[in-house]
């Protein structure tokens, strides 16, 4: 048993890893860092993961968020796997324009169209 609880919920569809938040606000250092470690290690145990990342119960991301967020990606195409993202509000979409992370990013209004997208 570990100490610390989750922040994540983690569920299989197909061969796809679907990841929901737990915190409507991601803002917290340590709960970011967290939050890292569990995705990482996700990605660790596949070989060619993909993963799905939905922002539906997000409310806010801090840039260190968004810094571990490009961690995530650089490790998931460095195994050659596929990371989307989805369900992310106008707030928080502002922030990826701005930062221009959608470019970065293949982001979809819906879990149902990011599924879909995965080859």
């Amino acid at each position: 048993m570990t100490a610390q609880q989750s922040r994540l919920r983690v569920r299989k569809q197909d061969q796809i890893t679907v990841v929901e938040f737990v915190d409507r606000n991601i803002l917290d250092e340590a709960n970011i860092a967290q939050i890292g470690e569990e995705i990482g290690a996700l990605v660790n145990d596949d070989p060619s993961p993909k993963l799905l990342i939905s922002f539906a119960n997000v409310d806010h991301l801090s840039s260190a968020a968004l810094g571990a967020l490009i961690t995530i990606n650089s490790r998931i195409k460095a195994k050659d796997g596929q990371l989307r993202l989805a369900d992310i509000n106008s707030q928080i979409i502002e922030v990826f324009r701005i930062t221009r992370l959608d470019r970065l990013f293949q982001i979809h209004p819906g879990t149902r169209e990011a599924l879909a997208s995965f080859s």
